[in-house]
């Protein structure tokens, strides 16, 4: 079976990296909500793996529930979320940290974070593995994020391309022969999913 690695043009940030700034961001979480209890909320799937090592690092007691999101765009309209799995008892009156892997043009993270407080939650603060800010199409900054990234295309710790990629340790640029041919494909679709695994 052939190797992931071998499809990886470079790395990008390396395992060590990514667990230093995973560290910091857990100080910076325990210092935010200084004693208050909260709920951590994961954004399935790409968030998966940034989500388990957080948690692991922020000493303080803390609930985990999951999200599972996207939303659908065409050439002439932004889209509609369309949430596939949204936890219940873990919402009203709580303090909640909506996570995911990559802040690209923010607008699920931005939707989510308005339907939470929608149905009664009492603070969503934000926190993403990359944020990718020259892809931003709404206004608004992670309150905590481990690292910054161009616009690349990039796989591993969570991110995938076609389902794959994920178990990568570390982040990676994928080859460009690999991804262009679907996104040309995509560019001659009527319409284009948006998930929070967009590159």
């Amino acid at each position: 079976m052939p190797s992931l690695h071998a499809d990886i043009e470079r790395v990008l940030f390396p395992e060590d990296l990514i667990l230093e700034g995973i560290d910091r961001v857990a100080r910076a979480i325990v210092e935010r909500f200084d004693g208050r209890d909260f709920t951590v909320v994961s954004i399935l799937k790409g968030s998966c793996i940034f989500s388990a090592d957080l948690i692991r690092r922020i000493p303080v007691p803390l609930e985990l529930a999951f999200v599972s999101a996207s939303s659908y765009r065409d050439k002439t309209t932004s889209g509609e979320l369309e949430i596939s799995f949204f936890p219940t008892g873990e919402i009203e009156g709580r303090n909640l940290l909506l996570v995911d892997d990559i802040l690209d043009t923010g607008q699920t993270m931005s939707r989510l974070k308005e339907e939470f407080l929608r149905r009664g939650a009492n603070e969503v603060a934000t926190c993403v593995f990359l944020d990718k800010p020259s892809r931003r199409a709404v206004e608004l900054d992670a309150d905590f994020k481990v690292l910054e990234v161009e616009d690349l295309f990039v796989v591993g710790y969570g991110l995938d391309f076609n389902g794959r990629y994920r178990n990568l340790p570390y982040v990676g640029v994928l080859r460009p022969e690999l991804y262009g041919a679907a996104e040309e494909e995509l560019g001659r679709d009527a319409d284009e999913p948006e998930t929070s695994e967009a590159r």
